[in-house]
Order: structure tokens, then C-alpha cells, then sequence
């Protein structure tokens, strides 16, 4: 049942003017930019005739892509952009963000107007084959409610008749829709159109709970409640999502480059390389830091990109380790630990490629 449904708020992005924010803009202030589709393996040789990068953002979600009040965008899902950006082009700085909300991601990136969509965006069958490349995970979620602690419920099957505010387009409101029915819960989803509406509507009382990603949740009491310890999180339906970045189909080239530059931080931590050290590492007589990190060629020829690509990802950002921990980990206002998001060896589910 649909009760509420708001109008979309203007964003960065004009599909017809295409719009782009700077990486140090908020997103009121965005920057031109001619895009065209690149469905022919032609996206590198774009966006290095361009300059820059263009991504997707969420523009609100802090730990995971937002502007800090400096107007400079931070997080987990900004730094993936930034390792893409490093590895073409060498620099950090020549990523930008165009924030877009749940109804807009997918069609940006489809039509071209962005290079890549790292916005928290969850791994599914039907987006998959609906004209989506999704590359490799770099956050591993639950779905989850956030509730007033004073309702005293700490579990879904408790939920009976309650009002969920979830936002259009999003996972979520089909899971509203299962748990529903599957628990005969009665629940009523409140819609919105973008992520802002929803939250304002649940701290204002217009729904009992707010669902969304956990780590979202987490971001949003943090950020947004007047009192965070007056709201708790509990898991909705138990079922764990890759929040995965994506591309378009058809340009295979392009598929790997951002596939190896997300796994460049993962095979960093996992081979002990940081931020401090990659230097020192560079005289590693174990050949597959050599290779890793170019000092032996071919990585690079094979991608199309130079040879210290992974080095430098790693020399600007650090490894995943270090991008999650001052992100959204123990060294970010959100906390979180690193659960499923462990290395593989740690027990986790972040599993290095190998690099040669």
C-alpha cells in the first residue's frame, strides 16, 4: 500500500544537461559535463580524454558517500571511486560524484551519464541481467529496522501492523513486501522517492520503523537523531546483501579495470601492504608483491593502465583495511566492525584475486 509518495528531489545529475559535482562540491554546486554512452569498449578512452571520473553517489549516506562540511565527499563507496580514478588516471582527485537516489543509479549508469555506480547498490539476479556488470563487493550487509526503543520491540515478528517508511526502488520494499506475508505481519510500507524524505518522515513519528542497509541505519542515528540511544537496529529477514559496484554491459576492458582496482586494496591488506609501508615494499623480494605492485611488468599492460596502478591505488588511499576503519570502522563516528567484511582469512568474506 502506498501512502505517502513525494516528489523526486532535483540532484546533481540533469539527464539532459548532464551535470557533474566536483569532487570538493556539495551538491548544490555542480560542474558540466558532455557525456555519451559507452557501450563499445570505448569508457577508458573516455574518460582519460575527458580527465576525470564520474560516479555515482549517494550524497547522504555518511561513512559511505557523502559531502563532509567542508563540502569534500568522504566514505567507503567514495574511496572505491577514488581507487577506480587513481588507477586510470593516477590521481585521486580526478574522481567527481553526482549524487543520485534509488530511482536514478541504475538508469544513469545505463545510459551513460556515469562511469561507474558505486552507491551502495545490493547484487541482484534481475539488475544483473538487465544491463548491469556488477564487479566485486566492497561492503557486505544485512537488511535491517531501526526503531524508538520505547516500543519495546527488538524483533521482525513483533512488527504486526507497524508502518515502514523505505524508500522507492530500493530492495527493500520488496522484503517489506515478504516479510509481510510471510509472518502475516500486515505491514504498511510508507514510500518515498529519495532517501532524505524517508528518514525526515521516520524521525518526525510518520512511521513506526525506517529499513534500509544496517550500516545505513547506523549512519543515519548517528548523523540525524537528536538522541541516538533513544533508537535501536535489529535485523529484518536475516538474509545478507553485496553492496556492489557496477558498470554497463559491453565493454569488457573496462569490467576488469574496475573489478582489479576494487581488488587492489583487498590483495593489499591480505599481502600486508599499507599505506606507511608500500614503498619499503617495493624492494620485497617475494614475487608476488613484485608483481602487485608493478615493479615486475604485465599487470599493467594487461589492463591497459601503468604498470604501478595497484601501487598507487595503495600509496594514496591504503589498503581496504585502512579505507574501512577510518570509514565507516573504529576510526569513523559510525563504529561499525568489520563482521562479514573481515578478510577471508580472518573469517570474513573478502577474498583476493590473484594478481598475475
Amino acid at each position: 500500500m502506498k501512502l505517502l509518495n513525494t516528489t523526486v528531489i532535483a540532484c546533481a545529475l540533469s539527464f539532459i544537461g548532464g551535470t557533474v559535482a566536483h569532487a570538493a562540491d556539495t551538491p548544490a554546486t555542480a560542474a558540466p559535463a558532455q557525456v555519451t554512452p559507452a557501450g563499445d569498449g570505448t569508457t577508458l578512452k573516455q574518460v582519460r580524454d575527458r580527465g576525470y571520473l564520474i560516479c555515482g553517489a549517494g550524497g547522504s549516506t555518511v561513512g559511505f558517500s557523502a559531502p563532509d562540511q567542508k563540502g569534500e565527499w568522504q566514505g567507503l563507496d567514495v574511496d572505491t571511486c577514488r581507487a577506480i580514478a587513481i588507477a586510470v588516471l593516477g590521481d585521486k582527485s580526478k574522481a567527481r560524484f553526482v549524487p543520485l537516489n534509488g530511482q536514478q543509479r541504475l538508469t544513469a549508469l545505463q545510459t551513460g551519464q556515469i562511469d561507474v555506480l558505486p552507491r551502495t547498490t545490493s547484487w541482484t539476479l534481475r539488475r544483473d541481467a538487465n544491463g548491469i556488470n556488477f564487479t566485486y563487493p566492497n561492503y557486505y550487509e544485512y537488511d535491517a529496522f531501526m526503531v524508538r526503543r520505547d516500543l519495546g520491540i527488538k524483533e521482525t515478528k513483533e512488527m504486526t501492523g507497524a508502518s515502514i517508511c523505505v524508500q522507492t526502488g530500493s530492495t527493500n520494499e520488496v522484503t517489506v513486501a515478504d516479510l509481510s506475508r510471510k509472518f502475516k505481519l500486515d505491514l504498511k510500507p510508507v514510500v518515498f522517492d529519495n532517501v532524505a524524505a524517508s528518514r525526515q518522515a521516520f524521525f518526525s513519528g510518520r512511521c513506526d520503523a525506517l529499513m534500509t542497509d544496517a550500516s545505513a541505519l547506523a549512519s543515519v542515528r548517528a548523523s540525524q537523531a537528536q538522541k541516538p540511544d533513544d533508537y535501536i537496529i535489529f535485523p529484518a529477514s536475516g538474509n545478507s546483501e553485496a553492496l556492489t559496484p557496477s558498470v554497463r554491459h559491453g565493454d569488457e576492458q573496462w569490467f576488469d579495470i574496475v573489478k582489479y582496482a576494487i581488488q587492489a586494496t583487498i590483495a593489499a591488506e591480505d599481502m600486508g601492504i599499507t599505506q606507511a609501508n608500500v614503498d619499503q615494499m617495493l624492494k620485497s623480494d617475494d614475487p608476488r608483491i613484485a608483481r602487485f605492485l608493478g615493479v615486475e611488468a604485465g599487470n599493467g599492460k594487461a589492463l591497459g593502465l601503468d604498470e604501478r596502478w595497484a601501487y598507487n591505488i595503495v600509496k594514496q588511499l591504503g589498503n581496504y583495511g585502512e579505507i574501512y576503519e577510518r570509514t565507516v570502522g573504529m576510526n569513523s563516528p559510525l563504529k561499525l566492525e568489520r563482521g562479514m567484511n573481515r578478510l577471508y582469512r580472518n573469517g570474513g568474506l573478502m577474498y583476493p584475486y590473484v594478481f598475475n
